[in-house]
């Protein structure tokens, strides 16, 4: 229970500190937009460089636990567009909704509350794991679920061919795969970093956790509490419960394929 509580306090506290801040008019709405487009445009990217040019322990890439991580992807999304088409949730939920609570449920929110989890609960490979979960969203997940929600909502002249390269297209050119890439791309040639650059990326890297968690709170401020409850709840079950379960299914059956199991700090 300690060890629970000494994970999750952090990151409660600093959402609540950015609740507050722009509660109480510290800052404003417009300061905490401006600290998530610097978390994601500039301290992100630096991290996934970090990460991928061998920062953290473990290593940069391991093959169980990205087959195990979008096995459980794949997994929920098929799971919960058929639950969802089975049980819309009201009159007033239709295809696009339906696809978008696919999306809900299987896309986790690794940079802005996932990397700082990973960061308290395993330290040592929290960078590379982090590094990995976005490759897996950025180029599986987030685009299937894109095409799920374009085939909802067609556009006269565009083929699902052409939504699935449109939305591979927006996910390349997102700053944080651009710093991913660069990172495999120096790692790849053998080019060493200089300590200087290598200390400059770390610093802007540390700074991802806090300012994503204190964007979260401030973002808050204000949010109608209103809306179709059980659905809301039905999205939060599986995003918590079944994508979860999941994963875990997913990482227990890696020897079934012929692959090595997870072992800690990986298997966490």
């Amino acid at each position: 229970m300690a060890a629970i509580f000494g994970i999750t306090f952090p990151i409660f506290a600093v959402i609540a500190l950015g609740y507050f801040a722009v509660w109480k008019g510290a800052f404003s709405a417009s300061d905490t937009q401006a600290l998530g487009r610097f978390a994601m445009n500039i301290a992100l990217p630096a991290l996934m460089f970090s990460a991928a040019t061998g920062g953290g322990d473990g290593g940069v890439f391991n093959l169980s636990y990205v087959v195990a991580y979008a096995a459980a992807g794949l997994a929920t999304i098929l799971v919960t567009a058929v639950w969802f088409r089975l049980n819309a949730g009201g009159d007033d939920t239709g295809p696009a909704r339906r696809a978008i609570a696919v999306m809900g449920s299987a896309c986790p929110n690794s940079a802005y509350v996932g990397f700082p989890v990973l960061l308290l609960a395993v330290p040592g490979v929290a960078r590379p794991a982090f590094a990995m979960n976005v490759l897996v969203e950025s180029f599986l997940i987030v685009p299937l679920c894109f095409l799920i929600l374009s085939a909802t909502r067609p556009k006269a002249g565009r083929t699902l061919l052409q939504a699935g390269m449109q939305a591979a297209w927006e996910v390349i050119r997102k700053p944080m795969v651009l710093g991913f890439l660069a990172g495999i791309t120096v790692a790849a040639l053998g080019i060493p970093v200089p300590a200087p650059f290598s200390q400059f990326v770390s610093m802007l890297a540390t700074a991802t956790a806090g300012l994503a968690l204190f964007f979260i709170g401030g973002s808050l401020v204000n949010l109608p509490m209103k809306g179709n409850m059980s659905f809301a709840a039905q999205i939060a079950a599986a995003k918590l419960m079944l994508h979860p379960a999941l994963a875990a299914g997913a990482a227990a059956a890696l020897i079934w394929v012929g692959l090595p199991g997870l072992s800690d700090p990986w298997r966490i």
